[in-house]
Order: C-alpha cells, then structure tokens, then sequence
C-alpha cells in the first residue's frame, strides 16, 4: 500500500505532492496511491530529544516492555515520531524496530555519583576508572548516546555541587568518544555545565547555570543545548520541598528557574544548536512537546526556529532524514502554518509514522 500526501511540505514552504512508499518518501509518482491528506502544512514527525522511557511518572523505573510502548504511543500521538531518551534504567532494544514505536535514540543507564541521585535510576560509580568503565559500558547499552549526571544536590554543602573533579569528567567525556557514542550530561549549576562544556561534552540537558561567556564556548564548540524548559518550571515545587533544610539550594534553584529564559534567548542569539526536550518521564508527563515548543516562545524564540528545532533539525542531528527523496516516511500534518500560529502544534490533523497512518 503506497500513500499520497500533498500540501505546504517544509521547510521549503512549497506546495508538494509526496508518496510514501512502505518506510520511504519519493516525490515520484506511484500509481493507484491512496491519498490520505490534500491541504495544510505538512512537517517532517517531531522529536522529543530528552525523554525517559524507562521511567514512570514519580520517578520510578518502569517494570516491563508494555510500560515503554504505553508511554512511546502518548509521544507519538502528539506528532512526537522520534525520541532520545536521555537515560534510561530498563532496557528496552527491542522497541527499536517495531512500526509503531517512534524512531530511538537510546542512551543506556544514566552515569551517576554514589547517593546524589534519583534513586534506582542511574549506574552510580566513584572514581577516575569506575567512572570510565561504567561510562564504556552503558556506551554499548545504548544505541549511540551516554548520559552522564554532571551535578545534583550535595547534602554536606547544602547545594548544589558537580559529581566528580574535572579530571573524572572530562575522562567521562573522553571514554563516551572512544566508544564511538555522544555524551548528553544534565546539569543544572554553574560549576558543573562550565566543567562539562570544557571537557567536550555533545549536549547539555537543561543547563540553567549557564553564562554568556560559556555560551559562546558551547557556539564556538557546535555543543548542543536541550533547555527543557517545562522542566525547569518545577524549580520552585523543588525549592519549597527543600526549604528550611537546604535553604541555599533552594534559594539557588529559585534564582535559575527565574534567569534561565534570558539564558535560553541568550543561546539561540549565539547560534548554539537548541533542541526541542521535555524531560518526560519522572516529574514530567508524556505528549507535552507541544507546551515545551510554546514555553520556548514564551522565552521569545521565533517559532520557525521552534518548529526546526522540534522537527526537521533535531531530525538530522539524531541521524533521521526528514521529508526529501528516499527519507523516512514519518510526517505531521497541520492545518494552519504552525511557522504564524504555534499552538496550532497541539492538534496534528493527520500523523504517519513509519508509512503508516496513525491517525
């Protein structure tokens, strides 16, 4: 069964006649194709470049194959046809090649300091050679990424501090190339997300402690930034929870929360590569790339930088061809120009994944 899409495909704005041919897309006619959309504005399937699905929301990892699918279907009916998790506790390889599943980017467990952080999640390992063999190891857990967990909450010093010295992390770094994988790392200080940036990390998950002048380093280097601002947004639940405790971390997570969308303008002005993530999974549901698109709005990014980087951008940073000759047969439609009017990102008119029509 062969497929006839036609519309405004971007990003070239140009009106288009697409078939869908099993898993690819050919702009050559095939005959007796069903057509299935005539109209609107056809963009290449959405990515969620930070998402857990090995981790249920509460932050607990999920127990078996069906919870993976569940959650991977909420993404893919919100347009989302391709993920990275960015760390994950059960495996799940076998997902990779079924035809309902969103495309993955699979890191493997994430690559933690004993006792900082979530518990049962990450691999957690102390020291320059634990860090790297552990490092190697979750390499061939996943399909091309390591995560590495770059600072969280020190309860001694009562805020929040890096994982390892620079030397263990920049080893970390070190060992995640040499097997052949990029390194995403969450952080979320100042000290940390300057340590990992140095050491040559591929992406920074969230990275609220951010500076302009590590901003241009990060342009300079073409080091990726997922802001996953709807995440970020939860800092002052977390500051509250801590409070009377940890009253510094609190404070200091406030004031991130409150700087981060200058931080973010900041970055696109720069020309850091920004991609769309969520961090769904944990404190975050499924099937909200849409607010995360429109909270980057929010910030003051123009929504055709939005849409590339939740769509064909992220797309070919993740090594998946959008909408040309011989690409993936993976497509949102819409019925406006989500390029004018954003929110028009929540209801896809039509969804195809894999050539196969999902709605």
């Amino acid at each position: 069964m062969a497929f006839h899409v036609r519309g405004v495909v971007l990003p070239d704005g140009e009106v288009k006649d697409l078939w869908l041919v099993g898993d690819r897309v050919t702009f050559e006619p095939v005959k007796d194709a069903e057509t299935i959309s005539d109209g609107g504005f056809v963009v290449p399937g959405l990515v969620d470049a930070h998402c857990h699905l090995g981790i249920a929301f509460g932050a607990k990892p999920i127990t078996s194959l069906d919870q993976a699918r569940e959650l991977a279907a909420t993404d893919r009916d919100a347009g989302v046809l391709a993920l990275r998790d960015a760390g994950s506790p059960f495996p799940y390889p076998e997902l990779e090649d079924e035809a309902e599943i969103p495309r993955l980017a699979r890191a493997g467990r994430h690559v933690a300091p004993p006792k900082r952080y979530l518990r049962d999640v990450g691999i957690e390992v102390d020291g320059v050679d634990d860090v790297r063999a552990a490092v190697t190891e979750q390499a061939a857990a996943g399909n091309g990424w390591v995560k590495l967990v770059g600072d969280w909450i020190h309860r001694d010093k009562g805020d929040l501090a890096p994982s390892w010295d620079a030397e263990t992390m920049a080893a970390a770094v070190d060992a995640a190339h040499a097997a052949g994988v990029r390194a995403a790392v969450h952080t979320f200080s100042e000290e940390g997300v300057d340590i990992m940036v140095r050491a040559g990390v591929d992406s920074v998950e969230h990275g609220t402690g951010l500076s302009l002048d590590l901003i241009d380093e990060m342009a300079r280097r073409g080091t990726a930034l997922v802001p996953t601002m709807i995440n970020i947004r939860t800092f002052g639940g977390i500051a509250e929870r801590a409070r009377g405790k940890f009253d510094t971390y609190a404070d200091h997570m406030v004031r991130l929360m409150e700087g981060f969308p200058a931080v973010v303008r900041a970055a696109h002005e720069a020309g850091v590569p920004i991609y769309v993530g969520t961090d769904a999974g944990g404190g975050i549901r499924h099937g909200l790339v849409a607010e995360e698109m429109l909270i980057l709005e929010e910030a003051g990014l123009p929504a055709e930088d939005i849409l590339a980087s939740a769509s064909w951008r992220a797309r070919e940073w993740l090594g998946f061809p959008g909408l040309v000759e011989g690409g993936l047969a993976d497509l949102v439609v819409y019925e406006a120009d989500p390029r004018r009017e954003l929110t028009v990102v929540r209801a896809p008119s039509r969804i195809v994944l894999r050539g196969r029509v999902i709605r």
